[in-house]
């Protein structure tokens, strides 16, 4: 995760301890430092990999060694692979969804929803009362800068916008730049794993959310409705003319927020502080968006569940993984026989260096 998220790590522990309203004059100066920040994650972030270029039958790769002996292959990626790439994404994210391990993982979450619940109501009161102590806007705004319409004018709307769209497309053009620049596959395909994540987190969110229909909490405030109705398959004519109605579930910003994050891990497992810091971002991330009424807490294990599959899945499949333990040539060799010479029967042992 760069340094976009790690500066934003850093104002959300100054808001736990007082009410914080950035002037937008001060935000645009904080894009300022993002900026200078992210460009500092980039220029270092290989320095802990051992990097070697080949050609193989005409194809071009970047082989990586990690400090722990993993090796990482990368193909040079085309202009337009991550594009073409999305069909192929959403069939391996089925694929993987079907192993033992993710379909323990999806039980799971389908557990923790039904668990969460009868609970969603009581959580929302609760969570917009910790807000207003904190002193967290109920409605997340957004003001307009050039071609821009989602600038975050305070710190509550700049949490929200984590799981926003715009956050992977701008880490993929820093991941992007770099590599263009620095001639480095890695962070090449990691710009392009975060175009294909945000699509394919879109194609699933959206298809479980046509399904589920759940009622988001704020339009379920007005119509007294503890909990939200829930209307399985609405219309495409009723979904569209009443989103909020239908949309709660699960929360695509989860579902984006949490696949870009195993994205990046996927490609940089050396970086121990992505884990903590992205995963602290993105609990941040889920209060904000209940304490503001957005989603219901049970919107969320469903979307991180799926996060997790389709971040892990795209990031692997740019990748061909070694390690340098494996098939390593024994120092020395230790072997048994057995013969009869002579007319005795021997049995001996050598041991070869």
């Amino acid at each position: 995760m760069p340094l976009l998220l790690l500066f934003l790590s850093r104002y959300s522990i100054i808001i736990l301890k007082k009410s914080i309203a950035l002037p937008f004059e001060k935000y645009k100066k904080m894009l300022k430092k993002i900026s200078v920040f992210c460009c500092l994650f980039l220029l270092f972030q290989n320095t802990k990999a051992q990097v070697k270029d080949s050609v193989n039958d005409g194809v071009k790769y970047q082989i990586y060694q990690l400090s722990n002996g993993e090796i990482y292959t990368y193909k040079k990626p085309k202009f337009l692979g991550m594009i073409a790439n999305i069909p192929k994404d959403v069939v391996g994210t089925v694929h993987k969804m079907g192993e033992n391990s993710n379909l323990i993982a999806l039980g799971s979450s389908l557990v923790a929803t039904v668990a969460l619940l009868p609970a969603d109501q009581y959580l929302l009161e609760r969570s917009r009362e910790i807000g207003e102590k904190l002193g967290m806007e109920e409605v997340a705004r957004y003001k307009n800068f050039g071609p821009l319409n989602n600038i975050p004018p305070n710190l509550t709307s700049g949490i929200y916008l984590i799981g926003n769209g715009t956050t992977p497309l701008l880490l993929s053009m820093g991941f992007a730049t770099y590599g263009l620049i620095k001639h480095d596959y890695r962070s090449l395909n990691t710009a392009s794993g975060l175009v294909e994540s945000l699509a394919v987190s879109g194609v699933f969110s959206q298809t479980i959310k046509r399904i589920t229909g759940r009622q988001s909490p704020a339009p379920a405030i007005m119509d007294g409705n503890p909990g939200g109705n829930w209307s399985p398959f609405p219309s495409f004519k009723g979904y569209a003319a009443n989103t909020p109605n239908y949309d709660a579930m699960p929360s695509g910003h989860m579902m984006t927020a949490t696949s870009a994050l195993y994205v990046i891990m996927g490609n940089y497992p050396e970086k121990k502080w992505i884990r903590p810091v992205g995963f602290g971002l993105i609990g941040l991330l889920g209060f904000q968006m209940v304490q503001s009424e957005v989603h219901w807490v049970s919107d969320y294990p469903i979307a991180m569940v799926m996060g997790y599959i389709i971040g892990k899945n795209i990031a692997n499949s740019k990748i061909k993984k070694n390690s340098l333990h494996v098939g390593e040539v024994k120092k020395y060799h230790f072997n048994l026989d057995a013969s009869r010479r002579y007319g005795y029967n021997l049995v001996g042992a050598s041991l070869t260096f």
